[in-house]
């Protein structure tokens, strides 16, 4: 997220509102990392994260002019966020939901090693990192949407229990209560089933190939480690964080990513074309 202060940032708000395109995709290129990276974990893949993002950031554009600055700029933007995401079905596991029984089923009796080789000359290790990245983040979509956003916000945005709350229409105390269950069931099943993290027999690099010929993985199209970030602070939403507890390194696929140039993109159109103007008259 953009280190512009949040005092920074309503004053470019009020200019948005005003008028001022400029002011306007300043704001919104300062959150676009924020609303991709929520959607992505939401929702599991990155065509779906773009356009839920891009649905997302119009309607910051169109509800701008309420912004009173009496929160941080970033939660009233996780706001608008999290409660269209939570309702969010048009996705592809919208259609076809995951469980945790499923995931658990295909590690145990899927026939991983009468399958050839369908790398297509790229490195396997490569690919293993792909398949882990996106293996990690699909398995969220195992979470109902609210325990889904609540793992979300407290393990990979790490927010604040009471700015989470807020976001979230519920107490601190019971975000945290509900934050602490959810990561204990992610960590169990972590621990249960994958060698990566936890002390599972399943590993990345032996299900290549058989993420490969059952459509999950595309040797061709590597979305994950093209936009993996290694700086992490790029996402900081708060400076006064919660400790992670001691599941902190179960936790440690929880990576932000590059949004799209398409996305960003969108939001050049989008300023440049007549939409804009209905826009700023909301």
């Amino acid at each position: 997220m953009s280190k512009s202060t949040n005092e920074e940032l309503l004053a470019l708000v009020e200019k948005a509102v005003a008028g001022d395109k400029k002011s306007l995709e300043t704001v919104l290129s300062s959150v676009q990392d924020l609303v991709f990276n929520l959607s992505l974990r939401m929702l599991g893949t990155f065509p779906d994260a773009e356009d839920a993002s891009q649905d997302i950031l119009l309607k910051v554009m169109t509800h701008l002019s309420s912004y009173k600055g009496e929160s941080a700029f970033s939660t009233w933007v996780f706001s608008i966020a999290a409660n269209h995401l939570k309702d969010y079905k048009k996705h592809m596991f919208g259609k076809f939901p995951l469980s945790f029984e499923f995931y658990g089923d295909d590690i145990k009796n899927a026939d991983i090693h009468n399958v050839p080789d369908l790398t297509q000359d790229v490195e396997k290790s490569i690919l293993a990192e792909e398949l882990k990245l996106s293996c990690t983040n699909v398995m969220l979509q195992c979470l109902d949407a609210e325990s889904r956003c609540i793992f979300i916000l407290g393990t990979m945005f790490k927010i604040d229990s009471r700015i989470a709350g807020d976001i979230l229409g519920i107490t601190p105390e019971a975000y945290r209560q509900r934050l602490v269950r959810v990561r204990r069931r992610m960590a169990d099943f972590l621990s249960e089933y994958c060698g990566e993290y936890g002390q599972g027999k399943c590993r990345c690099k032996e299900r290549v190939n058989y993420a490969i010929q059952s459509h999950r993985l595309m040797p061709k199209q590597l979305s994950f480690t093209s936009a993996s970030v290694l700086d992490q602070t790029a996402m900081e939403v708060k400076e006064a964080m919660e400790e992670i507890d001691d599941l902190s390194q179960t936790f440690s696929f929880c990576k932000t990513y590059q949004p799209p140039e398409s996305l960003k993109k969108f939001i050049e159109d989008f300023l440049d074309g007549t939409s804009y103007s209905v826009v700023t008259n909301a």
